[in-house]
């Protein structure tokens, strides 16, 4: 059986699989990154993850994988396989392709960044299967997005397209991390809307999931958060729109576990907004927390295909 190793490094954990042609999982793994251990560990722990998949695989099917694909977070240098920097990882100018290479007896090895990898699975085997613009919006931590065309995804001249977590929609709002004030990501991110309800509700533990629970319970001072979340949110994908004109926005991350309680509001404020824009489907992202190592899967499929018809 024809496969392709596919491996997702996340801040905290990693997650993997043997992924066939037309996208389907014939194996799957996971190991904790072991970030504690320091940024060398960490490295080492990715290096012995992918090998073993290697060897899982001609275990398991009798021949070696054809690739390899790596979705890691931060800032990356996809065309010359280097993983930038990482504030979570502690990695700079990391050589990632090559090591993996090399450690893989010279297998090609393709390199994504995480958001934009679990874009491309969505758009191709996910929610958005079928659709030829879409913009994918991954709400976590943070806040980050991926800009599909055709059934790629446009990562932009300098590897920075698709970051709609820092669009400025409150203008001297929040200090961002980026430097900028009122991005999305201070006033819509799961962090941003934990901070907030555990400020309302006075308790120091509250995070989003459970202010989510006390919007369905009716409870005011939730209800006020949420709002505010929604309506950043909602002026942050009408924005887009204006710019891209996707035909499907896919809404994906913690906060988009809390299914109607979003995504209702959110439909409602985005039509609410719109004057001449054509209206996106609003949907949520199908694939989780996989989206992204079955994207690093297809990024090594495309490797193959390139290096077949080049």
């Amino acid at each position: 059986m024809k496969h392709v190793i596919a491996l997702d490094v996340g801040g905290t954990g990693m997650k993997a699989a043997l992924l066939a042609q037309d996208g389907s999982v014939l194996f799957e793994a996971r190991r904790p990154t072991g970030r504690e251990r320091g940024t060398e560990a960490v490295v080492a722990t990715i290096l012995d993850f992918a090998a073993d998949l290697a060897d899982e695989g001609r275990s398991r099917f009798g021949c070696a994988p054809l690739a390899a694909g790596v979705a890691v977070p931060g800032t990356i240098d996809e065309r010359n396989g280097i993983a930038v920097f990482s504030a979570n990882l502690g990695w700079r100018d990391l050589p990632l392709r090559k090591l993996l290479g090399e450690r893989l007896g010279g297998l090609p090895v393709a390199l994504g960044h995480d958001v934009r990898s679990g874009g491309l699975a969505e758009g191709r085997i996910g929610a958005g299967r079928g659709v030829d613009r879409f913009l994918f919006i991954a709400l976590g931590t943070g806040i980050a997005g991926a800009i599909g065309i055709g059934g790629r995804i446009e990562a932009g001249a300098h590897g920075y397209g698709g970051e709609i977590g820092h669009v400025v929609v409150r203008p001297g709002g929040p200090r961002c991390g980026c430097g900028a004030a009122g991005c999305l990501e201070t006033l819509a991110s799961a962090s941003a809307v934990s901070r907030a309800w555990a400020e309302a509700s006075g308790d120091p533990f509250a995070d989003a999931a459970a202010c989510a629970l006390a919007v369905d319970a009716g409870d005011e001072r939730a209800v006020g958060v949420w709002r505010t979340a929604v309506d950043a949110l909602a002026d942050g994908i009408v924005l887009a729109q204006s710019l891209l004109d996707p035909s499907t926005v896919i809404v994906g991350g913690g906060l988009a576990e809390a299914g109607d309680t979003l995504f209702t509001p959110l439909r409602d404020a985005v039509n609410e907004r719109l004057t001449f824009q054509m209206p996106p489907m609003v949907v949520p992202a199908m694939l989780k927390d996989t989206a992204a190592s079955l994207g690093a899967g297809l990024l090594a499929w495309d490797l193959l295909s390139m290096e077949v018809t080049a």
